[in-house]
């Protein structure tokens, strides 16, 4: 059995997404040693934003978890495209930073960014789990409901 990450994915059958372009002034990936730093992502497929408003107002947990997902489906084709076109350079997920748009009194972030972090185990096994944030916040961009950024060890 091929055990490369880029198996996996299609074992998975899982599709990556091209990467988007950076929406403002910073750059999609950046390497610092075997570290690259992934910025934030939202849940973004084919062009339109796939789950906006508020975890808590509106937003299902299960709603944030797919959006959550995505957003992780769309760090993976960052770091692939940044890596060349290929996982299977990547040692470990190490850090997940999940951000969730939500209101004041919502409390189930941790379960919202599970949508992103069991994707991570799914592709990379053991070696996707990972430090991670769970945080809420009052609004995030285009008013979509959860980001994650990450940070990935790779060869």
């Amino acid at each position: 059995m091929n055990d490369s990450h880029d198996a996996r994915l299609a074992a998975l059958g899982i599709t990556l997404p091209a990467a988007a372009s950076p929406a403002a002034n910073y750059v999609p990936a950046r390497r610092s040693g075997n570290l690259v730093y992934i910025a934030g992502q939202v849940p973004t497929a084919d062009g339109k934003d796939q789950v906006v408003g508020k975890l808590g107002g509106g937003v299902s947990i299960e709603d944030g978890q797919k959006a959550a997902r995505i957003c992780a489906l769309n760090i993976l084709a960052q770091l692939r495209t940044f890596l060349g076109g290929s996982l299977d350079s990547v040692v470990a997920c190490v850090r997940l930073g999940g951000f969730v748009n939500c209101m004041p009194d919502f409390g189930d972030q941790p379960k919202v960014i599970n949508g992103a972090s069991d994707l991570m185990v799914q592709v990379f096994g053991d070696a996707g789990r990972h430090a991670r944030a769970a945080v809420g916040c009052a609004s995030l961009p285009r008013n979509v409901a959860v980001e994650v950024d990450a940070i990935f060890e790779v060869r």
